[in-house]
């Protein structure tokens, strides 16, 4: 017997189309990912001083798309800091970040939102971690004050030092009961970091996972590695995941053949 499709919206990430958020590149971006047939585009903030918040707000509302909105931090903007100064840049960052997506119309800002992205010559210090968590639930409160929740992307040990495995950061954010902040799986990390990500999505559970970037083990489109997708698909059933699915891989061979493969993928392995 066939199971029941699941009704999650899909999404494309806007670096599958454009490599910045000039308008032009924004409003091409977004024609692209309503032909393709998606339901959301993933924005990247990294390039947000060339963001036209208002007219990319505009050219959603008009493709009637849903947006989400990710960014990491730099070392020298990094909450997982010592440096208070660092801390300080960082924390303006990601409340910028916040307030960007909220005009856009988005609920969700997620990403490394917790350290630079790059690799740590050292572990985490403890006065590192407690910067992350001090600035975490001032960015949750916020969240929450504009009915918007944070989603934080687990990243393999080349790209950060804070969190590697799902259900760790998952735990991390149960005993420190921060609430509105949920975890991003991302299934090209996962490769790297999990034995087995279809368990990993059960132990951070329906009451941490928040978005899945569903690529595959070499980042590209679902399909095109070696990741087998039969009981990660049957995790988030058993979860009853009704949360994005976003694809955040490479334009290969071209934007519109990785589009076409991650949208075909997702409705034939979700039943759409």
């Amino acid at each position: 017997m066939t199971p029941p499709p699941i009704p999650n919206p899909l999404g494309v990430h806007a670096l599958v189309w454009v490599g910045d958020t000039a308008p032009a590149s924004v409003r091409g971006a977004v024609e692209q990912t309503k032909a393709a047939g998606f339901d959301l585009l993933e924005l990247s903030l990294h390039d947000a001083a060339n963001l036209d918040v208002t007219a990319a707000a505009d050219d959603l509302a008009a493709a009637d798309l849903q947006v989400a909105c990710s960014r990491g931090l730099s070392f020298t903007a990094d909450i997982s800091s010592d440096d208070p100064a660092t801390v300080s840049k960082g924390e303006e960052l990601l409340n910028e970040s916040l307030d960007i997506t909220h005009r856009l119309g988005g609920t969700l800002l997620t990403g490394a939102l917790y350290s630079a992205l790059g690799k740590y010559g050292a572990p985490l210090t403890s006065s590192g971690r407690r910067n992350v968590v001090n600035v975490l639930q001032n960015l949750a409160k916020e969240a929450q004050n504009r009915a918007m929740s944070l989603g934080l992307e687990v990243c393999n040990r080349y790209e950060t030092n804070v969190f590697n495995r799902q259900g760790e950061a998952a735990d991390w954010l149960r005993a420190r009961r921060i609430d509105n902040v949920r975890v991003l799986c991302d299934l090209f990390h996962m490769n790297i970091e999990e034995r087995d990500a279809a368990a990993a999505l059960r132990q951070v559970g329906a009451d941490r996972l928040g978005h899945v970037h569903f690529v595959d083990s070499n980042r590209l489109a679902a399909g095109m590695g070696h990741t087998d997708f039969t009981p990660i698909v049957a995790a988030l059933r058993e979860l009853n995941y009704t949360g994005y699915i976003s694809a955040e891989g490479f334009p290969i061979p071209d934007s519109d053949t990785a589009a076409k493969q991650s949208i075909d993928a997702y409705r034939r392995l979700f039943n759409f």
